[in-house]
């Protein structure tokens, strides 16, 4: 069995700037993804516009031309994918990692196969586990946690819970496509997050009763024709209701964080690494890019944790 220097798990920007930085080392290395390139990026809503400009999306030095100040996730994929094919990098698609276990090796288990690798570094963001409401009927057809366009929505009756980006994007497109929207915040406002040039748009929305709002309200629970909540007021309300598009956020695979021997701590499950190597507490797997946030999967993005590789392939060769 091949023993490679380094084994990437995941195979998003962050897990290829891993890629790339190793090889410009002169390690070996094999990135192991469970779907395709970019695979979270893939599932973004298809006319989603990046917060971030183009620049500040790029890795290894390679320009990310864009036709618009901020690109959209059609730019992103041609920019990554069309690295990954001109760099050939190293990489497994459609193979999920199912346990990493620490031996003198590391032995990385596979849905398809078993791989040694003297370091592991896990990139696997957070977008493959929806951060579920836990009510009576969440389980239903109509309830959907992925938003990808607005088109099935047209002339029906649609319920948007969460007050983030991915909320108020799938708001207004489904609103502008013929939906009656109902938007379900736990809070009292829109999140300060959403993108600046979006916010006046939902609530000059909000405001003129084009969508309805219910703000510090939450969901009871889900039935085939309605959704029932709780208001402000902690009176009652059922809604008629065709689809909800529950947009309450999405974790990192916890289990296998904790399976693989990485310390999670607090209440917001944070995992144990070192700011200056991003090595975790067993010696030897690192962690890189959102995965590193916990439950605060608002603290990393590609913009910010780019650096990320850079830290941990030094850190590599300084114990080498």
């Amino acid at each position: 069995m091949k023993l490679y220097d380094i084994i990437i798990i995941g195979g998003g920007p962050i897990g290829l700037n891993c890629a790339l930085e190793a090889e410009k080392a002169g390690l070996t290395y094999l990135i192991i993804e469970k779907g395709t390139i970019v695979n979270s990026l893939y599932h973004y809503p298809l006319y989603m516009t990046f917060f971030s400009t183009a620049d500040k999306l790029e890795i290894a030095d390679i320009p990310f031309i864009s036709t618009a100040p901020k690109p959209g996730r059609r730019e992103a994929l041609e920019y990554y994918q069309g690295i990954s094919r001109h760099r050939k990098v190293n990489i497994n698609l459609y193979e999920e990692v199912l346990k990493v276990t620490k031996e003198d090796d590391f032995l990385v288990e596979t849905s398809k196969n078993k791989y040694l690798a003297k370091k592991v570094i896990i990139a696997t963001g957070f977008y493959d586990i929806p951060n579920l409401m836990k009510v009576k009927g969440e389980d239903l057809p109509k309830v959907k946690h992925y938003y990808t366009e607005p088109y099935p929505y047209a002339n029906q009756k649609v319920a948007v819970i969460g007050s983030s980006n991915s909320a108020v994007d799938a708001a207004l497109e489904t609103y502008r496509k013929g939906a009656e929207v109902t938007m379900i915040f736990r809070h009292a406002e829109i999140s300060k997050s959403v993108k600046y040039w979006v916010k006046p748009d939902i609530e000059n929305r909000i405001n003129e009763g084009s969508i309805k709002a219910y703000y510090n309200s939450e969901v009871v629970e889900i039935i085939p024709n309605l959704i029932i909540i709780k208001d402000e007021h902690q009176n009652i309300v059922e809604i008629e209701n065709d689809f909800v598009l529950a947009m309450t956020g999405y974790l990192p695979n916890f289990e296998f964080l904790k399976n693989s021997g990485i310390e999670l701590q607090g209440e917001h499950l944070n995992p144990f690494y070192n700011e200056n190597t991003m090595e975790t507490n067993v010696p030897g797997l690192y962690l890189a890019g959102v995965v590193c946030g916990g439950k605060d999967t608002h603290l990393w993005f590609i913009e910010n944790s780019r650096v990320h590789a850079e830290l941990i392939i030094k850190d590599i060769l300084n114990k080498i």
